[in-house]
């Protein structure tokens, strides 16, 4: 599953192919707080982010959108939140495994086959409609027609099943719509709090791609300081601050004898936040990552975002570029009023990921180019 998500979904020519789905969707988000704006509207930024993130997800690998007008978008993003729930309370619950087990206690059965039957109402659905259409289809194919066609093919390199397809896009969705929507607002609640930031971005994205056009995924390597500052907001709140690994053998370490099948857990957060590693560790300078001296064989030791190694997030790409594009958007069309007025950047750590105590809440004010852009749309 692995190798069919990053050869079919997530390589560079996939990418490129499914480059105006992005650009869709991001005009759509850009819409939505302009609209916002026009209303005098908050606005909870995990919320517009998770709108943004999950239908991108879905039409680039499911090949549609899910409707706002009948519910179907609400019920998907709520089962998604519900599984990610889950999902945090099976990891505690894996790290505690052996006492667990010992009191022999049924966790979550209940919660999982509820979650799980409505994902699966849901993606049978799904699967009907591809499999009626996958004849018609001769060119840009999305995920979901390469499974079913993998499933079909008795000569297939590995037979997968259908609920294998399933769980792949339940893993797809849980896995890469969180851990986006939390790099965004937390990246965002660092450019508010830190005015230098914002001003520098502001000037670099005005500069490079002026008053007359939307930022655009296509600007992002013209960008270096967005880019920086999206790379800072990993290193200071990871999506995954904790990385677990299992020792497929038994193992010495520095004189310490580790048994087969131990649980390792690395501390990602951490380690990106070490004073002998990073100067002046938990101040957000994006400026950091701007310099050429930064010998990146010594950064992979030091900058975990995504994991490293063969067990590395294979989407970390993908995820810069939603964030990228996403505060990009909101740096160059918004000024921002926070509601409360100060940015409240207390962190909660709840199973696998770090999120904020207080949602980031804010009202858009259109900045005078915005306006213009919606003639260009």
């Amino acid at each position: 599953m692995k190798k069919l998500i990053a050869t079919k979904l997530l390589r560079p020519q996939s990418l490129e192919r499914s480059l105006g789905i992005r650009a869709e969707e991001i005009q759509r988000f850009y819409r939505s707080l302009l609209e916002k704006a026009r209303k005098n509207e908050g606005v909870e930024i995990s919320k517009e982010a998770m709108k943004l993130i999950n239908n991108t997800l879905c039409r680039m690998s499911m090949g549609r959108s899910f409707s706002e007008e009948n519910g179907e978008a609400e019920k998907v993003r709520g089962l998604v939140g519900e599984s990610y729930a889950l999902t945090k309370k099976m990891f505690l619950a894996a790290l505690l495994r052996r006492p667990l087990k010992k009191l022999r206690i049924p966790l979550f059965k209940k919660e999982i086959m509820s979650v799980s039957d409505r994902l699966d109402e849901l993606l049978e659905r799904i699967i009907v409609e591809h499999t009626e259409k996958l004849d018609e289809k001769q060119q840009d194919k999305d995920m979901m027609d390469v499974l079913l066609a993998a499933y079909g093919d008795e000569e297939a390199e590995y037979k997968i099943t259908m609920n294998q397809i399933k769980a792949f896009f339940v893993e797809l969705f849980v896995g890469a719509t969180d851990t986006s929507v939390q790099t965004t607002q937390w990246t965002m609640a660092e450019i508010l709090d830190n005015p230098n930031v914002l001003e520098r971005l502001r000037e670099e994205i005005d500069s490079a791609v002026g008053s007359s056009r939307l930022n655009q995924e296509t600007d992002l390597p013209n960008l270096p300081y967005l880019q920086a500052v999206v790379k800072e907001g990993l290193r200071l709140h990871p999506p995954g601050p904790l990385l677990v690994r299992t020792f497929q053998e038994r193992c010495e370490i520095k004189g310490y004898y580790i048994p087969e099948k131990t649980t390792l857990v690395i501390n990602a957060y951490a380690v990106m936040r070490d004073p002998d590693s990073w100067e002046d560790p938990d101040e957000f300078k994006p400026e950091r990552f701007l310099s050429p001296k930064e010998d990146e064989k010594e950064l992979a030791f030091k900058y975990l975002p995504f994991g490293s190694g063969r067990r590395g997030c294979p989407g970390g790409n993908l995820s810069q570029i939603f964030v990228g594009t996403a505060v990009g958007v909101m740096v160059q069309c918004f000024e921002w009023k926070i509601e409360g007025g100060k940015v409240n950047m207390e962190e909660s750590f709840e199973g696998m990921n770090l999120s904020m105590v207080h949602p980031l809440k804010c009202v858009p004010v259109a900045r005078p180019q915005a306006f213009s852009f919606t003639c260009n749309l």
